[in-house]
């Protein structure tokens, strides 16, 4: 599939066939699509625990929910779980100075690369920031000092086609500045 196909096919799933299950090859080729994701000064400050096993999963969704939100999830087949990991110092100090902040940036750009490599692989995401996080490290092996960014649903969609995208447009969003 050529990137602009790739990218119009990418949405996020809400709705997910629980009996599809997302097999550990297709997990692992998500994450080498992350792996590789640049980063400032090479930092690479994340790792990702993978939850793909039914019952856990479950308990995974509840700790997504709450206040109406991701009720969805409860038939997600497999969750990654984004942890913010401590950035190089180069990568921090050049953030102090520009009053950046690479490391979220950076655990942006490789969730990007993660759920288009799972929609290459015909698979369904929905990039989630609405979490209990204490109740997900009680549950999974995460350690009280790190920070969970993001949890990824991944499965099959349970029905085909795709939602029109509601987008600005680009006049809305784009100044060009062009001899």
């Amino acid at each position: 599939m050529d990137y602009f196909s790739l990218i119009s096919q990418r949405e996020s799933c809400r709705n997910y066939d629980p009996n599809r299950p997302v097999s550990h090859q297709q997990l692992t080729r998500c994450l080498e699509a992350a792996r590789i994701a640049p980063s400032a000064c090479n930092s690479q400050p994340w790792s990702f625990v993978v939850v793909n096993r039914p019952e856990l999963s479950a308990q995974v969704a509840e700790c997504l929910q709450g206040l109406g939100m991701n009720k969805f999830s409860e038939n997600c087949p497999a969750f990654i779980v984004v942890v913010e990991e401590k950035a190089t110092l180069s990568a921090r100090l050049g953030g102090m100075v520009k009053s950046q902040e690479y490391a979220s940036i950076d655990i942006g750009i490789a969730t990007a690369h993660l759920v288009l490599a799972a929609t290459e692989q015909g698979l369904s995401t929905c990039i989630m920031g609405w979490f209990h996080e204490g109740k997900l490290k009680n549950l999974l092996p995460i350690p009280k000092e790190k920070r969970i960014r993001l949890v990824i649903g991944v499965g099959y969609a349970a029905k085909e086609g795709l939602r029109p995208k509601k987008r600005k447009s680009l006049p809305e969003i784009a100044t060009f500045l062009e001899s």
